[in-house]
């Protein structure tokens, strides 16, 4: 084998190697709630918000299968913590809300407290655990 074979090699194994690392940092986010301070000034007037508790807005499409499990975590939350409310917007049908909340993928979840201000944010799958410590600081 030929130094310049062997370099190549070296270069492929070291590009697919950063192509995974990049891929691995990239799905870290997925299904992570995290605080949705950047969006504070949106408008939500139209969305079905709740103005006696929190909110899960979960963005949704027919041909989205993940979003088919976030809908079943969302109901197992909402049937535990009957105060919150949820609405399920569909990305095809209503792409206005989508583009003033920001929305970039599906599925994704945007909890808002009473006052119609988003708190936090997810995008992927969540855990009900996740979900429900996001809640609980907005149902005290």
């Amino acid at each position: 084998m030929s130094a310049s074979t062997g370099l190549i090699i070296v270069v492929i194994i070291a590009v697919l190697g950063l192509g995974v690392l990049v891929g691995r940092l990239l799905t870290l986010r997925s299904g992570r709630v995290r605080a949705a301070t950047e969006a504070a000034d949106v408008d939500t007037s139209g969305l079905g918000l709740s103005t006696t508790g929190p909110t899960m807005l979960h963005f949704t499409a027919a041909w989205c299968g993940p979003c088919v499990a976030v809908r079943r975590v969302i109901e197992t939350v909402c049937a535990d913590l009957p105060q919150v409310a949820h609405v399920e917007i569909d990305l095809d049908a209503n792409p206005d809300a989508a583009r003033r909340l920001s929305v970039l993928s599906l599925p994704t979840t945007i909890i808002f407290d009473a006052d119609g201000h988003p708190r936090y944010r997810t995008t992927g799958v969540p855990t009900a655990g996740d979900l429900r410590s996001a809640l609980e600081p907005l149902l005290a």
